[in-house]
Formats: C-alpha cells, sequence, structure tokens
C-alpha cells in the first residue's frame, strides 16, 4: 500500500510541473528565492560583470530551462552547479558568436561533487564541446554584460558633450595652413 501511496505521490510531482516531490506533498513551500542577474556576477579585471545565459535539457522530463549563470556565482540545475568563470558576445557588426569558459559539477547524495565539464562551449557550434551526461544537456545561448558605472568627477566624454567624434585614421586637413 505504501509503494501506491508514493508511486501516486511520484507522479504527483511530476505532474505538478516539475514541483520538487515534498510540495507535491502537500509540504509548505520553500520561500521564493530570486533569480541571479548581471549585478551578482564577479567583476573581470576592467569592473565589467558579465552573466551567461544556457539551456539546459533534463532528458528525463524533455523540458528545457533557460539558466542564468553570473560569471564566478554557482548556480543549480538539477543535480549539476554550473559555475561560469568568462563568458564574452562578439559585437554586433562581426559574425554572432557567444564564448563560454564553463565548469559544471555534479553531485549525488552522499558523494563528492565530480567534475563533469570544463571548458570553452561556443553557442555556434554547442556539439563541439558539449557537457557528455546521461540527464542533461547545457549549451550556451548568450552573454549579458553591465559596463561599470563611470567614476565620480570624471570628465565628460567628447562624443558625450556633444562634440563631433575624433576620426580615426582620417587623414589630416591641409586645406588650412
Amino acid at each position: 500500500m505504501t509503494s501506491r501511496v508514493a508511486l501516486v505521490a511520484l507522479i504527483a510531482g511530476v505532474v505538478c510541473a516539475g514541483a520538487p516531490f515534498a510540495q507535491a506533498l502537500g509540504a509548505a513551500a520553500p520561500p521564493a528565492v530570486r533569480a541571479p542577474s548581471v549585478a551578482d556576477a564577479t567583476p573581470d579585471s576592467h569592473g565589467i560583470k558579465r552573466m551567461v545565459v544556457l539551456r539546459g535539457l533534463d532528458k528525463i522530463t524533455g523540458r528545457a530551462i533557460d539558466v542564468s549563470a553570473p560569471v564566478g556565482i554557482p548556480v543549480r540545475f538539477g543535480s549539476l552547479t554550473i559555475t561560469a568563470r568568462y563568458c564574452y558576445t562578439v559585437p554586433p557588426e562581426e559574425p554572432p558568436e557567444t564564448t563560454a569558459f564553463l565548469q559544471i559539477d555534479e553531485t549525488k547524495a552522499g558523494a563528492q561533487a565530480t567534475r563533469m565539464f570544463s571548458g570553452w562551449m561556443f553557442a555556434s557550434t554547442p556539439a563541439l564541446n558539449a557537457l557528455e551526461h546521461p540527464v542533461y544537456d547545457v549549451w550556451v545561448i548568450t552573454c549579458k554584460t553591465e559596463a561599470p558605472a563611470p567614476a565620480a568627477g570624471a570628465p565628460p566624454s567628447e562624443a558625450g558633450a556633444g562634440a563631433a567624434p575624433a576620426k580615426t585614421g582620417a587623414a589630416p586637413d591641409l586645406s588650412k595652413p
């Protein structure tokens, strides 16, 4: 009889749109956790904060979920802990490409974390360097950045002051003596 109750509860947990097993049994819901943002990221040497947006596929349920991973902050996706170390998206005038350096560990109950992946992933070729895991697929979608605020008391830039931006590589004006 208890195995039927457990089976029904397990099925209810899957049907409840991925609700944790305890919630399917009617337990109190845990407090809401704020989604990570670019502001949570560790700034790089230039003071820029970055966050990689990944898509994770749970092969058991067939559900794809977007995962936001600020650089330097470990985030959970199922039994995986994903830590983004760097991400970069090229400027819009270049061919589209986003690269990210990720470290992905798997944590099983009662065991020490196991490194499943450490390396670069490319958005344009997700199969080139992919996470090889029996339950999860993870690939890069894009990178978001937050530039640092200008320093207090810094002089305004020429472009910001209304002056025309300086041309680089322009020929000198020889018409005036």
